[in-house]
């Protein structure tokens, strides 16, 4: 979402929401979720310093190269993904060839069997819910060198052509701003943005093809203790595959799989944690760090700042 329209979606709101909370905000209303006590106060580390950020929608730890992070621009932007460090500093900028940023709404990485890393791109915003089919690009991790120049828009490195995963609602058209990977077995998870009742949760098998539109599974609604209770903005599963936090633009929302469970889709029927994530203007992206132990957060506009969110010692 730019920045324009969240504006312009807050002051639609500002009535329903000021009766709940008493000023122009989302609010945690359900009573059964606790603050989480596992994590530290948000820090901030730095600032995105690159220009040409300037509505990080997302955000994915690299699980190959210490350090780095990608994210890339909403709407608005070509088809560029930007790597950065954790203070925001600038790594460089590389273009997915053939891809179009439509309306990129999310970023998350993978690492599979034989430990190459790839990065998933969600072109799966629809503001309006008209789109018919969506697209998930898939390339493998960029190598970063310290003796490769450095990269701008202008001069922006190629990546290796991505692969597609053409995929379909089995439910009519819906916006959506989160996805993730499941670590353990690259299943593949969009979870929509409603900004009235429950948000859906859909897979999809990583079945990449250009030649087909794969149909989206649905398994569950989702309600986030806020108000409104399905407006989720971003999301990521921890590198164990034991943990997920959701976003929306105030909050983060940690679910945990139960010790028992062996199915990751048991964590879409627990209650949440609520995440302090730092004072984020517009809050869209979120993940965890490569080994779990921290939580990253940064928000949309120029020099937004990069919050650190560090598991109890």
């Amino acid at each position: 979402m730019t920045i324009t329209k969240f504006f312009s979606f807050v002051i639609f709101y500002a009535a329903i929401l000021s009766i709940f909370s008493g000023c122009l905000a989302w609010k945690n209303q359900n009573v059964t979720s606790s603050k989480s006590s596992r994590f530290e106060k948000p820090k901030v580390l730095g600032n995105i310093i690159d220009p040409n950020i300037t509505e990080s929608s997302g955000l994915a730890a690299s699980k190959c190269q210490p350090g780095v992070f990608w994210t890339h621009n909403d709407s608005g932007d070509d088809a560029f993904v930007y790597g950065i460090t954790k203070t925001g500093a600038s790594i460089g900028t590389w273009r997915v060839p053939g891809a179009q940023n439509i309306d990129w709404e999310d970023i998350a990485e993978y690492k599979d069997d034989a430990g190459k890393c790839f990065i998933y791109i969600g072109e799966i915003g629809d503001n309006r819910s008209r789109m018919k089919e969506h697209v998930i690009y898939r390339v493998p991790e960029p190598a970063i060198s310290p003796k490769d120049p450095p990269s701008n828009k202008k001069n922006a490195i190629v990546t290796e052509a991505p692969e597609l995963l053409r995929f379909s609602y089995p439910d009519g058209a819906h916006n959506a701003e989160t996805l993730m990977v499941n670590p353990n077995n690259g299943d593949i998870y969009i979870v929509t943005k409603r900004q009235s009742g429950p948000a859906g949760v859909y897979r999809l098998r990583p079945e990449f093809s250009r030649d087909r539109t794969s149909q989206a599974a649905k398994i569950a609604d989702i309600s986030i203790p806020s108000i409104p209770n399905g407006l989720v903005t971003g999301g990521d599963i921890s590198p164990d595959g034991q943990r997920m936090i959701l976003s929306d633009y105030v909050s983060g929302y940690e679910y945990k799989l139960p010790t028992e469970s062996a199915q990751f889709d048991e964590i879409w029927k627990q209650q949440p944690e609520i995440v302090d994530l730092g004072n984020r203007s517009v809050g869209e992206a979120v993940c965890y760090s490569a080994d779990g132990n921290s939580i990253y957060a940064t928000s949309e506009g120029r020099s937004a700042p990069m919050f650190e969110i560090d598991v109890k010692p």
